[in-house]
């Protein structure tokens, strides 16, 4: 393919873009610090004018679509800014489950294979359907995003490091099931009633199926010190790229210090 041909292809190149949009009103992930804006400065301004807008933002790292950096959990790990622009970017999938799974559920490597081819080295993104109960959205529910959504079952990170998956990304608030993270002891009720789905789905309490010492925040503990990081709160126009593989980018902030840092996620779909 000639220069010519290449720009002619890039530009039917179809983009979607898989981010959450961004607000004061968008929920961190609970006991993070929201975003915070304010002006320091305004047109009009004063002595005779400034001549600009200017902003101050204040906020951590983990408040709309973001990617979590290996030094979140993982002293020894890369910042944000340390890892090379290209393995942010490349091949990959956006697996829909959405109709397959509900509050509290667990998603299998079976579950998401069994919707569209995933190959070794991909980048991995989750739609679990739950982007619609985000903050902006017709059915937004706070805490069915938050401590309600689908999780990962108990196989599902070591399936991932065999995979050699590049990065995951997922439509809600956590890769960890909300009950394998500390919102299990936050909210006991919601803990009970998980507990008892996953009894009557299959046969076992919460603490038989996801030992504590093993499973907590597994997605996060276990994965990172491997550099298998992963995005979280995407939306956006998820939907539009139901099943398809895709080519994915992701282009944080490039701060060397950034243990994390908010996002904005595309995929690109070829021309017909």
């Amino acid at each position: 393919m000639d220069i010519k041909e290449f720009l002619k292809f890039m530009g039917e190149v179809k983009i979607y873009d898989l981010t959450q949009r961004l607000s004061i009103h968008t929920p961190p992930w609970p006991s993070y610090m929201p975003l915070g804006i304010q002006y320091f400065k305004r047109l009009a301004g004063a002595h005779m004018g400034q001549g600009a807008n200017g902003q101050i933002i204040t906020t951590s790292n983990h408040v709309g679509t973001h990617i979590d950096g290996e030094i979140h959990f993982h002293a020894s790990g890369r910042t944000i800014g340390n890892v090379p622009l290209e393995e942010w970017i490349g091949p990959g999938v956006v697996v829909d489950i959405s109709a397959d799974v509900g509050d509290y559920d667990l998603y299998s490597p079976d579950l998401l294979m069994s919707k569209v081819k995933i190959q070794k080295g991909d980048i991995l993104i989750i739609n679990t359907g739950y982007h619609k109960y985000s903050w902006d959205q017709p059915e937004s529910d706070e805490i069915r995003y938050f401590v309600k959504h689908p999780g990962p079952d108990p196989d599902f990170h070591k399936w991932a490091l065999e995979m050699k998956i590049k990065w995951i990304g997922v439509d809600c608030g956590s890769a960890d099931h909300p009950m394998n993270t500390i919102i299990r002891d936050w909210h006991p009720k919601k803990f009970q009633e998980a507990d008892k789905k996953l009894q009557e789905n299959y046969g076992k309490t919460w603490d038989e199926m996801f030992p504590l010492e093993e499973y907590y925040q597994v997605m996060h503990l276990d994965l990172f010190p491997k550099k298998l990081v992963h995005a979280e709160n995407l939306g956006g126009e998820i939907n539009k790229v139901s099943n398809k593989r895709v080519w994915i980018g992701l282009f944080p902030l490039k701060g060397i210090e950034l243990e994390s840092s908010m996002c904005r996620i595309i995929a690109l779909e070829p021309p017909a």
